[in-house]
């Protein structure tokens, strides 16, 4: 399996931005104001795969008091990471979206407030899909044969 691609999450991001842009365009003045609760969820998510992912990482290279890992359990974590760097993507796109539709429109107030709620869903999102390539690349093993080799 080769690891997740940081253009591949850029590419849904970009699309997930302009199909949210073009769905706001549409019903924005039938929606009820933005709610700011995915953003805990969102940081309490990478919060928790980065964590993961320093632990394993410390059990993979055998560091004294850690218990080996077992081959599933790796790949459970890997297809957590990739399931979640691509929510991440879709998320921080549609955020995107949102705040770009809502830039012509911040003297309302609740435009406003819809504006820097998408803003920080998007930074919080951005910070999920970090944590998520960071577990991804905490489950590797050490001198796997399908990573590309540095030439000396």
């Amino acid at each position: 399996m080769k690891p997740t691609r940081v253009s591949t999450l850029v590419v849904i991001a970009v699309v997930c931005a302009a199909a949210g842009w073009l769905l706001l365009r549409a019903v924005y003045t039938k929606l009820p104001p933005l709610p700011w609760t995915g953003v805990p969820a969102l940081l309490i998510a990478a919060a928790a795969e980065a964590w993961m992912g320093r632990d394993i990482k410390a059990r993979i290279a055998g560091r004294p008091g850690s218990k080996p890992v077992q081959p599933l359990f790796a790949s459970r974590m890997v297809a957590l990471a990739r399931a979640s760097s691509v929510a991440a993507a879709i998320i921080a796109g549609l955020a995107a979206g949102s705040a770009f539709y809502l830039a012509g429109s911040l003297n309302a107030s609740t435009p406003r407030q819809d504006a820097l709620t998408a803003v920080i869903t998007f930074v919080a999102a951005i910070v999920l899909a970090c944590a998520a390539l960071y577990l991804e690349y905490c489950c590797r093993v050490p001198g796997n044969p399908e990573e590309p080799q540095p030439d000396h």
